[in-house]
C-alpha cells in the first residue's frame, strides 16, 4: 500500500513538473516571446505589394505620343520555395534566353525575391512557363517605357532605367511629375504564397503621372533630324545640331542632334551620341558673332549702313604682331557690306568705337554667358570674360567671335532678338503639363524683354537679308522667299591653346520669312571635311530644312527683291 501512494505521488509530481514546464512554455510564448512571433506569422500571412503607378506620356505641341508606357510581363522567383534549383535555372535560361550560370547564381540566394528576366515580349512569355509557376516562380505585369517614334527627339526625351527612373533629358528633369505616386496592397496569402483577394484586402491606388506636351512639332522634328543627318554624313563631320524655334515666343519647334541614338535602347550607344550637344556644347561662334557687334555699333548711333571702311585689301595689323585676315580682299565696304560679306577687318575696325563695357553690355543682353533656363539637364552657360580681364587684342577678335564660347541655344536666343524687332526671349520646350483626365496643371508663359530699338533690328535684318542674296550666305537662298542669315567659321583650340588649322566648327542662323518672321534656324556642324565654311557645309542644311517645311507651314511667298528694297 506504502509503494503505491509513493508511486501516485511520483506521477503526480511529474504531471506537476510537466504542466510547470508546459506552462511556464506557453507563458514565454504568449507573453515575452509572443510579439516577435506574432510578426513573423503576419510575414507569412500577410503580404504588402508596391502598386506601381503609371508614368505620364509625353506628346509634341499636336499630341503625337513621343513617350508612353506600357504594361510587359516579368519573370520573378523565391529562391527559399524553388527546390531544383540547377535544373529550374537551366529550364527557364533555355525558355526566357537567358544565361543559366546568372540565374543559378540568382536562384542561389536566400533571399524570397530576385528577378529572372525582366520586361519580356509577351510571345516570349507562352505555356512552357506554366509548369514553374507553383514551383517558387512567379509572373507579374510592370509598365514599361516606350518611345515609338525611335530615335526622334530621343536627346530632348532622354531615357529611364528599368526601374522607370528618369536618367537623362526631359525624363530626368522632369521625373517627379511623370512618375506619379506609387500605391500599395495589404493582403492575405494562402500556404502555397498565393495572394487572397477578399475583402481583408486593403488597397491604396496608385496615382498615375502628369502628361507633358511640348512645343515640339514632330513633322519639323523629323525633318531637322533628316536634313541636319544628310548635312552630316556629306561632309564628313564628327557630328551636329539643328534647332528651330519661335522667335515669336521661344518655343522650340524641334532640335535635333548628330549622331542621333534610339532612347529605348540607350546602353547600344556611346555616352558621345547621347549628349545633348544643342545645350552641352561651347564652341566659339566666329562670324555670326557680328550679328552682336553690327546691333550694339547701330543701336548705340556710333555707324550708319552707309558708311564707308577701308578693309586693308584682305590683311590688317592690329597689336602685338596679330594680323586680321579676310578670306576675300576687299577694298572700301560699306557697313552694311561689311557684314554682308563678313569682313573681320571692317568689322574690328568699326568696332574699336565700342567701349569694352558697352560692347560686353551687349553681349549678355543677347544672353551670351549664362544659360538660358531651356528646360533640360546639362545646360552650361558659356564663356565671356568681362572687360576687366580682356587682353589689348580682344577689342579687335571679340567682336569677330574669339575668344568667346557659345551653346547653339544661346545663337537661336541671338538670332531671334533680330528676327522678332528687338526681344530678347526665353527659349522654352514644355506648353504644359496635365493630368490624365486633361486637365491643365501648368502652362508656360512666353517671357521676353527689349534689348534693341526696332528699327535696328530692321537694319541689321536688312544686312543679314543681303548676307543670303548676294553674300558669304548665298548657298542658304531660296526662290521665291526672303529669309536673312550669317554664316560663321571657327577654329577649335588644340590642347597646346593655340587655333587648329584642319578641325573647324561651321554654322549658320537664319530666319524668315522677311519682314515677319516665323522661324528661326541654328545649324551648327562640327568637323566637317574636307570643306569647312559655315556658308558651304551650314547654310544648304538650313535651305533643306525650309524648303522642306515651307508647304507644311503654308508660307507666302513675299516679293524678295521688294522687301530687301524696303528694308534697305
Amino acid at each position: 500500500m506504502r509503494s503505491t501512494n509513493q508511486r501516485l505521488i511520483a506521477l503526480c509530481a511529474g504531471f506537476l513538473v510537466a504542466f510547470g514546464v508546459l506552462w511556464l512554455r506557453c507563458v514565454w510564448l504568449q507573453v515575452i516571446d509572443g510579439p516577435r512571433l506574432a510578426g513573423q506569422a503576419r510575414a507569412q500571412h500577410w503580404v504588402s505589394q508596391m502598386l506601381l503607378a503609371k508614368r505620364g506620356m509625353v506628346t509634341d505641341r499636336h499630341g503625337a505620343v513621343l513617350a508612353m508606357s506600357a504594361r510587359a510581363p516579368s519573370v520573378f522567383a523565391n529562391p527559399r520555395q524553388v527546390a531544383a534549383k540547377e535544373y529550374v535555372a537551366g529550364r527557364l535560361a533555355r525558355l526566357l534566353d537567358r544565361d543559366p550560370r546568372v540565374l543559378q547564381a540568382r536562384l542561389a540566394r536566400d533571399k524570397g525575391f530576385v528577378w529572372v528576366a525582366r520586361h519580356m515580349e509577351p510571345r516570349a512569355v507562352g505555356e512552357e512557363l506554366r509548369p514553374f509557376l507553383r514551383q517558387g516562380v512567379g509572373l507579374m505585369e510592370e509598365p514599361h517605357r516606350l518611345y515609338p517614334s525611335q530615335e526622334l527627339a530621343g536627346h530632348l526625351l532622354g531615357y529611364v532605367d528599368i526601374d522607370e527612373r528618369g536618367l537623362e533629358g526631359l525624363e530626368l528633369s522632369l521625373n517627379m511629375l511623370l512618375r506619379g505616386r506609387h500605391g500599395r496592397r495589404s493582403t492575405l496569402r494562402d500556404a502555397r504564397g498565393d495572394v487572397l483577394i477578399g475583402p481583408w484586402t486593403v488597397d491604396v491606388q496608385p496615382e498615375p503621372g502628369h502628361d507633358v506636351v511640348l512645343t515640339i512639332d514632330r513633322v519639323v522634328q523629323g525633318v531637322a533630324e533628316e536634313a541636319l543627318a544628310w548635312g552630316v554624313k556629306k561632309f564628313h563631320a564628327k557630328g551636329g545640331s539643328l534647332i528651330v524655334m519661335d522667335p515669336r515666343t521661344g518655343g522650340l519647334l524641334a532640335a535635333a542632334n548628330q549622331p542621333a541614338f534610339n532612347p529605348n535602347h540607350p546602353a547600344d550607344s556611346p555616352a558621345a551620341s547621347r549628349r545633348n550637344r544643342a545645350i552641352t556644347d561651347l564652341f566659339e561662334p566666329g562670324s555670326i558673332f557680328k550679328v552682336v557687334t553690327a546691333a550694339a555699333l547701330i543701336e548705340e548711333g556710333l555707324v550708319s549702313p552707309e558708311e564707308r571702311f577701308f578693309c586693308e585689301q584682305g590683311a590688317y595689323p592690329t597689336v602685338a604682331r596679330h594680323v586680321l585676315h579676310d578670306h576675300t580682299g576687299h577694298g572700301w565696304l560699306t557697313f552694311h557690306d561689311v557684314i554682308t560679306y563678313s569682313s573681320n577687318i571692317g568689322t574690328a575696325k568699326a568696332a574699336q568705337r565700342l567701349k569694352p563695357d558697352v560692347l560686353y553690355r551687349y553681349i549678355r543682353a543677347f544672353g551670351f554667358g549664362r544659360k538660358t533656363g531651356l528646360e533640360l539637364p546639362g545646360e552650361v552657360s558659356g564663356i565671356i570674360a568681362p572687360p576687366a580681364r580682356w587682353s589689348k587684342l580682344s577689342p579687335y577678335i571679340i567682336p569677330i567671335g574669339q575668344e568667346v564660347a557659345v551653346t547653339p541655344i544661346q545663337l537661336a536666343v541671338m538670332t531671334a532678338a533680330v528676327a522678332n524687332g528687338g526681344w530678347r526671349v526665353r527659349p522654352y520646350l514644355i506648353d504644359r503639363i496635365q493630368r490624365p483626365d486633361g486637365s491643365v496643371v501648368r502652362t508656360s508663359e512666353p517671357s521676353r524683354e527689349l534689348v534693341l530699338r526696332s528699327d535696328t533690328a530692321d537694319t541689321v535684318t536688312a544686312m543679314l537679308v543681303s548676307a543670303v542674296e548676294s553674300g558669304t550666305g548665298r548657298l542658304a537662298k531660296i526662290q521665291g522667299l526672303t529669309v536673312a542669315g550669317k554664316t560663321g567659321t571657327a577654329q577649335k583650340l588644340e590642347p597646346n591653346g593655340r587655333y587648329s588649322h584642319s578641325r573647324y566648327v561651321a554654322s549658320f542662323v537664319g530666319y524668315g520669312p522677311v519682314p515677319d518672321s516665323r522661324f528661326v534656324v541654328v545649324v551648327t556642324v562640327d568637323e566637317p571635311r574636307p570643306l569647312y565654311f559655315g556658308g558651304v557645309v551650314a547654310a544648304p542644311i538650313f535651305r533643306r530644312v525650309v524648303e522642306h517645311l515651307r508647304g507644311y507651314w503654308e508660307l507666302d511667298a513675299p516679293a524678295g527683291l521688294q522687301t530687301l528694297a524696303k528694308l534697305r
